[in-house]
């Protein structure tokens, strides 16, 4: 058991540490020039204060390369990885940047959708979809379970994302929701199996978003859609490579259940009035006036 733990411990280090340093030299790169100009990344975030959206992309590259690189993962969940990295992250890009439609919510853009409009939400949506059942055919071969993978895929990317709504929140939720994944890879004696060691994906994915985090609380960037995306897919990949059919069953209806909530409830309301989860929700981040707000005294 130690000898695992040391082993999976140095596997767990490793895939987040080729993340992060990818995710970081990405996010240099694409900010020292940003394609097509650094007004075309520009938005202002919950407080007022202008982020760039050069973060997602960065994230996205970051954990798709990993992926690809980190040693230990069987061939199936490293492509299903990159390719969930790179199709979320795509679509989510597309939405972030070309964003149409008065549409708000899941409800909402299918809805605007059977009426015959396509907002960018929509294409995210089906695109996602489709990435999702893509990575699920990749890492399950039985009919049935490729596709409740496809949802699990699906689901976390959107899920993930429903939570980027304040600085530095969609990771922390993605760490919390997925960390237990990773504390189980330290002490894997896994063998080759699809999802023996699909916890090195996890720790790929949340290594290349943790090393851009102090850009997000520092209100400097934010993950968009494509970041948020990219990270939630490849989170479900992982899951969905190691789950049992009972457990493939209970995530997707898991995370069904959450986005109808999110149709209902706001998140950002229900953190507020939980002292834990706001507490962790607000730690790191500033929480001082908004940009011109004055203060007392």
């Amino acid at each position: 058991m130690a000898a695992a733990g040391v082993i999976g411990g140095a596997g767990v280090v490793s895939a987040g540490a080729v993340g992060a340093a990818v995710a970081r030299g990405a996010y240099r790169v694409l900010n020292a020039r940003p394609p097509g100009g650094r007004e075309r990344w520009s938005r202002k975030n919950n407080r007022g204060r202008e982020v760039t959206l050069l973060e997602g992309p960065a994230v996205a590259v970051g954990i798709a390369t990993a992926a690809l690189l980190t040693p230990g993962l069987p061939l199936q969940v490293r492509l299903a990885g990159c390719g969930a990295a790179l199709g979320a992250g795509a679509v989510g890009l597309y939405d972030d940047l070309n964003e149409r439609g008065a549409a708000k919510g899941f409800r909402g853009h299918l809805s605007a959708l059977a009426r015959g409009e396509v907002t960018t939400g929509a294409v995210k949506i089906l695109g996602i979809g489709a990435v999702g059942l893509a990575a699920g055919a990749v890492v399950r071969r039985d009919p049935l379970e490729r596709v409740l993978a496809g949802l699990v895929v699906a689901g976390a990317a959107n899920v993930v994302n429903l939570f980027d709504l304040r600085p530095g929140r969609a990771v922390k939720a993605a760490a919390v929701g997925s960390g237990a994944a990773v504390v189980r890879e330290v002490f894997a004696d896994g063998g080759p199996a699809s999802g023996a060691r699909s916890g090195l994906l996890t720790a790929a994915a949340l290594g290349a978003a943790a090393a851009l985090v102090p850009e997000d609380l520092g209100e400097r960037a934010m993950l968009g859609d494509c970041g948020a995306n990219a990270l939630g897919a490849v989170l479900g990949v992982a899951a969905a490579a190691r789950a049992s059919r009972p457990g493939l069953v209970g995530l997707a209806a898991g995370l069904a259940a959450l986005t109808a909530a999110s149709e209902k409830v706001s998140f950002t309301k229900v953190i507020a009035a939980t002292p834990a989860l706001r507490f962790l929700d607000e730690w790191g981040r500033d929480t001082g006036p908004k940009p011109g707000e004055a203060t007392d005294g």
